[in-house]
């Protein structure tokens, strides 16, 4: 089994997250080879939350020029973890 720290590298804090939370919804970013699986068992484990669903999506990585160099940054996924009734994340 996969280390926990391995699959979830961390919450997203953007505007449109703190918007899902009312709606007990959470931002993670995830590791790219993980399965929602993995994710909900990761986030139970770390948090100690109950979690009712997962939903990911592949990021694709944004097209970057330095001087004459075309570059792309990296592709990332993302997971939006709804968590059961009771169940709450302190964001502080």
């Amino acid at each position: 089994m996969k280390d926990p720290h391995d699959v979830v590298k961390g919450m997203i804090r953007t505007e449109k997250g703190a918007n899902l939370m009312p709606l007990n919804k959470y931002l993670f970013w995830v590791a790219k080879s993980s399965n929602k699986i993995e994710i909900k068992k990761a986030i139970e484990d770390i948090y100690k939350v109950k979690v009712g669903d997962v939903n990911t999506v592949t990021m694709r990585g944004k097209s970057k020029r330095v001087r004459y160099v075309v570059g792309k940054t990296p592709d990332w996924k993302k997971a939006i973890v709804t968590l059961k009734e009771g169940s709450k994340i302190d964001v502080a």
